[in-house]
């Protein structure tokens, strides 16, 4: 597959899981910030609590589960751009915030809520 068709399925992914994230109640803030570190696939709010999301969409299970696409180094980017989105909107230290994924294998959705823990300098 393609970089063009994959961006393709994983925007349809990102679509899903921000609706099932809705679904449960959270505020969906941003889909796909970028900066130059990288990007974060879904910014939401739950509560009070800013949860940044990493989507990641496997068809089976033949190449292990998505949440496992989530290494340490895909984790430390994503700390990254959260760190630029926080800077950008105003944010401070004491703002409560953590770290999502959405698994999505097959049609099957599981959200696991804080899923890692920051990686990085200190806000």
């Amino acid at each position: 597959m393609d970089k063009l068709n994959k961006r393709a399925v994983g925007s349809v992914y990102e679509q899903s899981a921000a609706r099932f994230l809705k679904d449960k109640g959270y505020s969906i803030l941003e889909m796909n910030f970028r900066c130059r570190f990288g990007e974060i696939d879904i910014i939401a709010k739950d509560g009070s609590v800013l949860v940044f999301v990493e989507v990641k969409y496997r068809a089976s299970s033949g190449s292990g589960f998505p949440s496992e696409a989530v290494n340490y180094r895909k984790q430390s980017t994503i700390c990254k751009v959260a760190d630029r989105y926080m800077l950008k909107h105003g944010l401070y230290d004491n703002t409560p915030c953590r770290f999502d994924i959405i698994s999505v294998l097959g049609d099957e959705i599981r959200h696991i809520e804080n899923a890692f823990e920051y990686i990085g300098c200190a806000r």
